[in-house]
C-alpha cells in the first residue's frame, strides 16, 4: 500500500478514536446549569457529591447540590467583586486537618477518602473552597446578627436544660454555657440573613437548569 494511503487512514483512524473520545466525554461531562454567563458542569455536582460522603457519609441528592453549587456561585461571585481576602495556606492547612481529626482514626480518613474517590489536592480545593465562602458570609452578615442576653437565657431554660435532664445529666451553668449558646445564635441568625439574601439574588439571576436527576 502506498505511503500516503497508510498515512491517511492513520489520520482517519486518529479522527475516528479523537471523535469518539469527545463523544464519550460530553456523555460523562455536560453543562447542568447555567448562571448568567457561567456554566455548571455535571462533574462540579459529582465532586460535591463526593465531598459530602466524605466528610458526611452520605450525600444529597444531585439537584439539591445543583443548588449548593448556584448559591456558592452567588457567594464567590460577590466575594470576589468586594476583593474578599482568599485563606491563607495555614488557614486551609488547619481545617483539613479538623477534617482528618473529625474521624475516629487517621485509617478511617484513609479509608473513607479512598471510597470517595477524592485526592489529597481535591480534598484541599473543596476545603479552601467551604472555608472562602463560608469565612465572606460571616464577614457580610455577623455585624447585623446582635443576640440580646434574653434570648441567651431562654435558649439555655429552653433547650439546654431539658436536653441535660432528658440525658440524666446535670446542665451546666448559664455561665458555663454562655458564650456557646450566643455563638450559636449567632450563626443561626448568619444563616437566616445569608437564606434571605441568597433566595432574593437567585430571583433576579438568569439562572437555566439542566439536570436530570440520576445521571451519572
Amino acid at each position: 500500500m502506498p505511503r500516503g494511503s497508510i498515512a491517511g487512514l492513520c489520520a482517519i483512524f486518529i479522527a475516528l478514536v479523537t471523535a469518539s473520545f469527545v463523544k464519550a466525554q460530553d456523555v460523562v461531562d455536560r453543562i447542568v446549569a447555567r448562571v448568567e454567563n457561567d456554566i455548571i458542569l455535571l462533574s462540579d455536582v459529582q465532586e460535591l457529591q463526593r465531598y459530602q460522603e466524605l466528610v458526611n457519609g452520605k450525600s444529597e441528592s444531585e439537584s439539591a447540590i445543583l443548588d449548593r453549587l448556584i448559591d456558592q456561585w452567588i457567594v464567590r461571585s460577590e466575594a470576589e467583586l468586594s476583593q474578599f481576602p482568599k485563606p491563607k495556606e495555614a488557614e486551609i492547612d488547619r481545617e483539613v486537618l479538623r477534617v482528618e481529626k473529625s474521624f475516629a482514626t487517621p485509617e478511617e480518613y484513609q479509608a473513607r477518602k479512598k471510597q470517595s474517590g477524592l485526592s489529597d489536592a481535591e480534598v484541599r480545593k473543596m476545603v479552601a473552597s467551604q472555608l472562602y465562602l463560608g469565612s465572606y458570609l460571616d464577614s457580610r452578615f455577623r455585624p447585623s446578627a446582635q443576640v440580646e442576653e434574653k434570648a441567651i437565657e431562654d435558649f439555655y431554660q429552653n433547650k439546654v436544660v431539658p436536653k441535660a435532664k432528658e440525658r440524666g445529666q446535670a446542665p451546666p451553668t448559664l455561665e458555663a454555657a454562655h458564650d456557646t449558646i450566643q455563638e450559636a445564635l449567632v450563626q443561626s441568625g448568619i444563616n437566616e440573613q445569608a437564606d434571605r439574601w441568597l433566595k432574593e439574588s437567585r430571583d433576579r439571576l438568569d439562572i437555566q437548569k439542566y439536570l436530570e436527576e440520576g445521571t451519572k
